[in-house]
């Protein structure tokens, strides 16, 4: 199913131990970027974390949110006295050192990482419930990717209806628009009371469907749209939306040399049409996956 990258999922789990809160929002962007704001208890399964991504998503850049509070019941500390010893000899060394340093705060040394913990709570547990929590996220982020995919992918089909039907039109016309480039060419000789030359005119009009021929335009056109369909209805092949961004400017090309060659007005109308249906698809196309 062709996906977006553009979404966002919100979990959250409530437990006697306390809270998990998992945001994950997603843009697009040319590789897989993902970046983590996990709060200190649970910064240790990032890993895990970035490994769930790097299975499940290709690309898009990842703002992941990971907060864990802990119940105010469940808040009764456990003192790690061994690391509290070993901080009370340094402390006292460096007092030893600097005389006149300000005395230490307590409740600064109980910031330091592994002093306090909680006796009521195994982080083992919060760990395992924030990697399902975080799963979970990223079930529910792909599920709203894929459904923005297939409004993206309806989006472009219609553009290349419309752009199929253009150059079925264009066909039709081209023999039409020499017709009525003959007939100006005969109309100016008359007015200019010039004779005639059957062969001179003939050699003319060859020229001139010469400088018209865009047969081969219109090809390149038709198997491109064909293969942004194809491309479209295979979207488990890989960059998906690198591929896509690459049909586009080979579309855009075509109708550019479509409109360098144009001499008629209606034709040069229509290159200008495919190139506003193709700058249309070109920008969705930067959001898919």
């Amino acid at each position: 199913m062709t996906s977006s990258m553009t979404a966002f999922a919100r979990v959250q789990i409530q437990e006697d131990w306390g809270s998990l809160i998992c945001e994950i929002r997603s843009v697009n962007h040319r590789y897989l970027e993902p970046h983590f704001r996990l709060t200190e208890q649970v910064r240790e399964i990032e890993p895990a974390l970035r490994e769930l991504i790097r299975k499940q998503l290709k690309r898009g850049k990842i703002e992941c949110s990971l907060k864990y509070q802990l119940n105010e019941t469940e808040q009764v500390l456990d003192l790690n006295r061994a690391l509290l010893k070993k901080l009370q000899l340094t402390v006292r060394e460096i007092e030893a050192h600097f005389p006149r340093v300000a005395p230490v705060n307590p409740l600064e040394i109980l910031q330091w990482p592994g002093v306090q913990g909680n006796k009521e709570t195994e982080m083992a547990v919060v760990h395992r419930a924030a990697i399902k929590g975080f799963n979970a996220a990223l079930v529910q982020l792909n599920e709203m990717r894929q459904r923005e995919g297939q409004e993206l992918k309806s989006f472009i089909e219609a553009r290349l209806d419309t752009m199929g039907d253009e150059v079925q039109r264009l066909r039709g016309l081209l023999p039409v628009i020499l017709q009525s480039q003959r007939e100006k060419i005969l109309d100016r000789l008359t007015e200019a009371r010039q004779e005639l030359n059957p062969e001179r005119l003939e050699q003319e009009m060859v020229m001139l469907a010469h400088k018209m021929d865009v047969d081969e335009e219109f090809d390149r056109l038709d198997t491109h749209i064909a293969e942004v369909r194809r491309t479209l209805e295979n979207p488990e092949q890989a960059a998906v939306g690198r591929r896509l961004d690459f049909l586009m400017q080979e579309l855009n090309r075509e109708a550019n040399t479509l409109s360098s060659k144009s001499i008629h007005a209606g034709l040069t109308q229509s290159a200008v049409n495919l190139k506003v249906l193709i700058e249309q698809m070109r920008e969705q196309v930067q959001n898919i996956e």
